[in-house]
């Protein structure tokens, strides 16, 4: 580490991307369990968190808004044609069938984070909350900050 590294008091920016699915009307209290889980297994925190995403068909599911409302953070949506162009580690026949897309976390999180599949630092991590509702949670490391502001891949 080098001497000006080493005597920097500069805060460090959020650096993770966090990409959200779930089963519709999936509590709050499960999102959070996932969240936090998959963010220990990373060695992350949610001061780490920078923003969050997932698939616009989900831009009313209570839990994803009240989660980004109650940290602050940012929510970003995307299509499933958006979703669907990323590559990913653990595509799914049933996401497939009911979003029209194979991922859902993990494509939205690399989205989230301007960055390819070598930025993914938890790919799906799901959890059954004790309602029997599922939730998932990718994370993926922001890319570094560049001159040119981001804009997602646009759809025809």
């Amino acid at each position: 580490m080098s001497a000006v590294a080493s005597q920097s008091s500069a805060p460090v920016a959020p650096s993770l991307a966090i990409g959200l699915g779930c089963d519709r009307g999936t509590p709050l209290a499960t999102v959070q369990q996932c969240l936090q889980q998959a963010l220990a297994s990373a060695g992350g925190t949610l001061a780490d968190v920078a923003v969050l995403a997932s698939i616009e068909a989900k831009a009313d599911e209570a839990a994803f808004l009240q989660l980004a409302a109650q940290h602050g953070w940012p929510l970003h949506w995307y299509s499933a044609a958006q979703l669907a162009a990323v590559p990913v580690p653990n595509p799914s026949a049933t996401v497939q069938r009911y979003m029209g897309t194979p991922s859902v976390s993990e494509a939205a999180a690399l989205l989230a984070a301007q960055a390819d599949l070598h930025a993914l630092v938890v790919e799906k991590h799901k959890l059954r909350g004790p309602d029997g509702k599922n939730a998932t949670v990718s994370i993926a490391r922001m890319a570094a900050a560049s001159s040119t502001p981001f804009s997602p891949p646009s759809v025809s």
